[in-house]
């Protein structure tokens, strides 16, 4: 990783402030946070600081480690840290930052930082002779389907060749950058493949929708009543519409509930079967041929003749 450091000492401004419309923007944002997390507003103000001057200085540092009540090494660890924040200064009409990651690298990427080098420098990161133009090599800056691309401050110009790179630069250079399209150079839109639509693009029309009114068949004879093939066939009490019950006619459901009631005969004797026979426990099986309860003959013990010990 490059060691990123702030500009020397013959480029720092003696002082910074936010101008009376960013002061307003700052107030606000920093109030957008709970008490005491305003402190994260730290990368909002340093980016708002950056677009007022071009790039951020050592005394912008300052002022906002004072407005947020950071130490300055804090606020300069996240200013050095991000490579979004300009650490020098750079050119005052455009900004070239060119993709040089593997897509844009395989697209052409180093045929556009040869001619950032013959138009603005040789180096990146360096004014060019009226401190107009500057430019850097950068990471992926999320349009590989559109490579190769370059940004220009805040705006992205995509599928470019050399050729229209250097008019783009030329452009920007003459004070006009607000008249170049962003985006793609050619013949896409957005991310779309390249040319115009070539599938689904026939206006079909339905043959057929609900929408429209369909003729009907006239038929000569007798007419055929619709089938109840797919009618349920459920002929359960439940399902009769002509039954009253109590939530759709409560008295009639109560006389029916009464005539019930008196239609009910009168409860009738049935014969006990005979017990089984077998054990007396509960739940034993009886055993067939062998008397049980009352119908079993008792034992009676026979006297012992006098004399015999028992």
């Amino acid at each position: 990783m490059s060691v990123r450091r702030l500009a020397e000492e013959q480029f720092q401004p003696a002082n910074f402030s936010f101008n009376e419309e960013n002061a307003v923007w700052a107030e606000a944002t920093i109030r957008k946070y709970p008490e005491g997390r305003q402190q994260s507003a730290v990368i909002p103000l340093l980016m708002r600081a950056q677009e007022q001057d071009g790039w951020v200085t050592r005394s912008a540092i300052e002022h906002i480690a004072a407005k947020l009540d950071m130490a300055y090494i804090r606020v300069l660890e996240v200013a050095t840290f991000y490579t979004q924040f300009q650490l020098k200064p750079i050119g005052t009409r455009a900004h070239i930052q060119v993709c040089g990651t593997t897509p844009c690298m395989l697209r052409g990427s180093e045929d556009l930082i040869k001619v950032c080098q013959k138009k603005i420098h040789h180096d990146p990161l360096h004014l060019n002779a009226t401190g107009t133009l500057s430019w850097e090599e950068v990471e992926c800056q999320g349009a590989c389907v559109n490579a190769p691309m370059v940004i220009i401050f805040k705006d992205a110009y995509e599928d470019l060749t050399p050729e229209r790179l250097e008019e783009i630069i030329d452009t920007f250079e003459a004070g006009k950058g607000a008249e170049v399209k962003t985006g793609p150079q050619i013949d896409r839109h957005e991310s779309a493949p390249i040319g115009a639509p070539i599938t689904l693009v026939d206006d079909i029309k339905p043959v057929r929708t609900n929408l429209e009114p369909q003729p009907q068949a006239v038929t000569e004879g007798a007419s055929v009543p619709p089938a109840n093939a797919g009618r349920p066939k459920d002929t359960a009490p439940e399902t009769d519409k002509s039954l009253k019950t109590p939530v759709t006619a409560p008295k009639a459901a109560a006389e029916n509930v009464k005539v019930a009631e008196k239609g009910e005969g009168s409860p009738t004797t049935t014969e006990t079967a005979p017990a089984a026979t077998g054990s007396t426990a509960e739940g034993a099986p009886a055993e067939l041929g062998v008397p049980s309860g009352e119908t079993k003959p008792k034992r009676s013990r026979k006297p012992k003749p006098e004399g015999e010990s028992s």
